[in-house]
């Protein structure tokens, strides 16, 4: 269900952020709303690994907690790239509202379900579930960068605030790509709901809740 009402939400944020970037000429907001694309994809993930017979798939949690770690390098290049030639060529991004009032949006909404996922995750033994409530916690800093560049530029005409909250983001998805690749699921904790007692946690990996 967090899977899903973060599917829902992605698709929207990443497609008016999209727009209103390309219309503003923000990186910063053109990089925020395609990163909302791949962590739409991260939860498609989530969704396909507990789904059917993967449900207590160890073969399908690597595969799945591997492919949200991949996730979140995919758009570093561009966004790292296009971020520089805008400092290099000292661009100034347009007034954006309706930008303002998405990145806003992501501040007050992601840390909840990124929370709520980080949570779930550690009960059921889930790098993939963890690394998808990782990615809601980036999108809620990126949108915190978007948010100061675009005030920036709109209040105080700091155009460099833009591309340096663009390279910001790039860094902080390679650095939570990383996280993400080495992280690890605890082996002897039975998903929430499968599994018998005494098959709990033999240590102190796992909360226990």
């Amino acid at each position: 269900m967090l899977s899903w009402l973060s599917l829902a939400w992605m698709g929207v944020e990443g497609g008016v952020g999209l727009i209103a970037g390309l219309i503003a000429g923000s990186v910063a907001l053109e990089g925020f709303g395609l990163s909302s694309g791949v962590e739409g994809m991260a939860s498609v993930i989530v969704i396909w690994r507990f789904t059917g017979s993967r449900i207590d798939s160890e073969t399908s949690e690597h595969a799945a907690h591997t492919a949200v770690a991949i996730s979140f390098w995919i758009l570093a290049p561009y966004i790292a790239v296009q971020s520089a030639y805008d400092l290099a060529t000292q661009h100034h991004a347009g007034p954006s509202p309706v930008g303002i009032v998405v990145a806003a949006s992501s501040i007050v909404l992601m840390p909840v379900l990124g929370r709520a996922k980080q949570r779930l995750g550690a009960r059921l033994g889930s790098a993939a579930t963890q690394g998808e409530g990782a990615q809601n916690m980036l999108c809620a800093a990126m949108a915190g960068a978007v948010l100061i560049g675009l005030a920036g530029q709109s209040l105080l005409g700091a155009w460099w605030l833009d591309p340096l909250a663009g390279l910001f983001i790039a860094a902080v998805a390679v650095k939570s790509g990383l996280d993400a690749w080495r992280g690890e699921a605890c082996a002897d904790c039975a998903p929430v709901g499968f599994g018998s007692p005494d098959q709990a946690c033999d240590d102190d990996c796992c909360p226990h809740t």
